[in-house]
């Protein structure tokens, strides 16, 4: 017997925090696939991802913000904004935090910003496999002694402790409503732009320090090409600096033939085809402060 599709619940959930505390991860284990790139430095995430789950009983649309830090170029004002416009727009806020770090000056800057919103705000304590059981506590009370939190769920986004948990409590807090997107579709985001993403995040892991987050990723082309039984991907790496295009082109070619090797992979699991990927480095002095190339390279503030 078919369920009554008025009964759905929908709607949707904004994960907001400080860089690198795991929304990302919390993101790609609940989808099932990874659609946001994770990384150890912060401020991975740039563009607002959503990500869709969906059961029989409902359809949850998570929106990951960008981490909410003091931004130092124009490219940082994008992230913010776009960070806190979502809280205007949905159902949830999640606030994660992390477990093994105390409350500090930018977990309050978002604190601050929540004081006048109407929206039901969680605190999700993530990583708590690295803290043991009896400081969780303490942690938990310095966060509910300055904001009354309509739930406090502490988890594990990287081992999936409590995770379920966390999705049954949200599916309480929305409303009936329509299925937004079919039952298959994982993510808003083209394509396009998760493939861009996943080259991104190689260049991320494999350059380690040498290069910060001047890393732009445009994507030329993507084409199948059913005669040879595989999909055309050809992508530019964006770089400030000419030192810069010579650590990711690595001695010989050899690191972006390892970028690409990595990055391969990703978009075939992505794609279920196989790849054919052809990468180039060129040098854009000081885009992250040109309005210009921060449209071009798809940070489009109309958007958001």
């Amino acid at each position: 017997m078919q369920k009554d599709s008025n009964k759905l619940k929908s709607g949707f959930i904004s994960i907001i925090g400080r860089p690198n505390v795991g929304k990302s991860t919390f993101l790609n284990r609940v989808v099932g696939q990874k659609i946001a790139i994770m990384s150890d430095k912060p401020q991975t995430t740039r563009n607002k991802v959503q990500g869709v789950v969906t059961t029989d009983e409902s359809q949850l649309i998570f929106i990951d913000t960008p981490g909410i830090h003091k931004p130092k170029h124009k490219l940082g004002d994008f992230m913010v904004k776009s960070a806190r416009n979502t809280l205007k727009e949905v159902d949830v806020i999640m606030f994660m935090v992390n477990a093994n770090e105390p409350i500090g000056g930018g977990d309050r800057f978002i604190i601050d910003l929540l004081e006048n919103t109407k929206t039901p705000v969680f605190l999700i304590i993530n990583k708590i496999d690295l803290v043991h059981p009896d400081d969780l506590l303490a942690t938990i009370t310095s966060y509910t002694e300055v904001y009354d939190f309509a739930e406090v769920v502490p988890l594990s986004a990287l081992n999936g402790n409590n995770v379920e948990r966390l999705m049954e409590t949200l599916t309480k807090y929305l409303p009936e409503g329509p299925k937004y997107y079919p039952d298959d579709q994982v993510t808003d985001h083209p394509e396009r732009f998760i493939i861009s993403e996943l080259i991104r995040e190689k260049v991320l892991h494999l350059t380690r320090e040498e290069i910060p987050h001047s890393v732009a990723v445009v994507i030329e082309k993507i084409e199948r090409d059913e005669a040879r039984g595989l999909v055309d991907v050809a992508a530019t790496i964006i770089v400030e600096r000419d030192s810069q295009k010579g650590i990711v082109i690595g001695k010989k070619g050899s690191l972006l033939k390892e970028i690409g090797t990595k990055a391969r992979h990703d978009i075939e699991m992505l794609l279920g085809s196989k790849v054919f990927l052809e990468l180039w480095v060129k040098v854009q002095k000081d885009w992250r402060n040109k309005s210009g190339q921060l449209r071009e390279f798809g940070f489009r503030e109309d958007e958001y």
